[in-house]
């Protein structure tokens, strides 16, 4: 069975290849992300596997539909770069892939704990050679109160981490099932003194913690994002930072970091962008959507991409 592997990096198509005679099947891979201008790569495959850096477009999904491509495996939780109704308008189907929710839950614990240490502006110091304390403490965790939004495999995997801890959970999902005291939205930005994000990115969760939620969270809050930037309204943020009344914030992922993020910008001016301002900030650590990014989770998502094509195949349950 033949599958084309879009935005393929080189560590995916070392897996790619490894995995292949375990499989049965003849990849194709190009580290191009897919467009109207190569899927003619994609001939004579019915499915594909696409990475999550890049938009696919609705005449990209066209020209696919024409080429004979009937499911698309997205090496991603999220969906946010597919139109899914548009795909499955035209007859192409859309699945993606579980991977280790540990990868993302050790991640975002770390961030946590650099964020209400100060890390960035401890770092900074002493690269400088600057040794002195800082003239702000940093808190115990024990002693927050940290609200999880999102109960999803990686917000129950954070859930059971904190607990190690013993700070005080409180958790906001629409379909509530883990074991942790739910709250609404509302109440928990206002109870919470580090908010850590864990949803989808749909039009119901665009701008989740919005001007209005980030003006209720406590003086001195913190933000955590390790789901997507467009969880969160940005300039929203951005005031709260500079104004003091948040805080900090930890993000690996920002809005707007298509194009930037996964690229080598040193010699590439970024102007005033929403992603400059924030990494201006002594308070704000970001990371280049990286949480996913562990050998496990790699394995996981190459491994299940493969194996989400081969039951579309075979007509079986797939993701």
């Amino acid at each position: 069975m033949g599958i084309t592997v879009y935005s393929c990096e080189r560590d995916e198509a070392v897996l790619f290849e490894e995995l292949a005679p375990r499989y049965a099947i003849a990849p194709i891979m190009t580290d191009s992300p897919v467009c109207e201008a190569n899927v003619a790569l994609a001939a004579g495959n019915r499915c594909i596997s696409v990475g999550h850096k890049t938009q696919i477009t609705n005449p990209t999904l066209d020209a696919l539909g024409r080429a004979g491509v009937t499911y698309i495996s997205t090496r991603s939780i999220g969906f946010n770069h597919i139109d899914l109704e548009y795909a499955e308008s035209i007859g192409i189907t859309v699945g993606n892939v579980a991977y280790s929710p540990d990868s993302v839950a050790d991640y975002t614990l770390m961030l946590m704990l650099m964020a209400v240490r100060s890390a960035k502006a401890m770092i900074r110091r002493v690269d400088a050679h600057d040794y002195r304390l800082n003239d702000v403490r940093g808190k115990e965790l024990r002693d927050l109160t940290v609200g999880v939004v999102g109960t999803g495999r990686i917000g129950t995997a954070v859930i059971d981490r904190l607990r190690g801890f013993g700070c005080r959970i409180l958790a906001y999902d629409t379909s509530p099932h883990a074991d942790v005291r739910y709250v609404p939205l509302d109440e928990l930005v206002q109870h919470s003194d580090i908010v850590t994000l864990h949803t989808p990115l749909t039009p119901a969760t665009y701008h989740l913690l919005d001007r209005r939620r980030i003006e209720q969270m406590r003086l001195g809050a913190y933000v955590i994002n390790t789901g997507r930037g467009s969880l969160i309204e940005t300039e929203a943020l951005i005031s709260a930072l500079e104004s003091g009344r948040l805080g900090g914030a930890a993000l690996d992922v920002v809005e707007g970091e298509e194009g930037i993020f996964y690229a080598d910008c040193r010699d590439k001016p970024l102007g005033s962008s929403p992603l400059m301002l924030l990494q201006e900030l002594p308070n704000v650590l970001i990371s280049p959507h990286t949480a996913f990014y562990t050998d496990h989770a790699l394995s996981d998502t190459v491994e299940n991409s493969i194996v989400n094509c081969l039951k579309f195949e075979s007509g079986k349950q797939y993701g």
